[in-house]
């Protein structure tokens, strides 16, 4: 069962120089280890339309992982094995494919303070 947590509302810049927002947090064991599951919106990343590229969009993920999400982990006393970052160009419901939506993920595990790049 996944636990979901405030997110906060404010948008954020990122390096690439699109504005963010952290739509939603998750949490859930997955597979038997704690996972958690920051979801932000980036309308910047859209197929149609959009500024930023694949690349610049895997940096904006390495960067909201040590300078938001570790200070998050920190601050709600969590120690996942994996921490999972999305954008999506629009809001789509967890879990439900949507052919329509620009949607870039990445997987890190957090050791040391820092954010170590997982593969999927």
């Amino acid at each position: 069962m996944a636990l979901a947590f405030p997110a906060l509302a404010e948008p954020l810049a990122v390096p690439s120089g699109q504005t963010v927002t952290l739509a939603e947090v998750l949490s859930d064991e997955n597979p038997g280890a704690l996972w958690v599951r920051f979801r932000f919106l980036a309308p910047e990343i859209a197929r149609e339309n959009g500024k930023v590229a694949p690349d610049e969009a895997a940096a904006d993920m390495d960067w909201l992982c040590t300078n938001l999400v570790l200070p998050y982990l920190i601050r709600h006393g969590l120690s996942p094995a994996r921490v999972v970052i999305s954008l999506s160009d629009r809001a789509v419901p967890f879990g439900v494919a949507d052919p329509t939506a620009t949607q870039f993920f990445e997987s890190y595990r957090p050791v040391d303070g820092r954010c170590i790049w997982e593969e999927f």
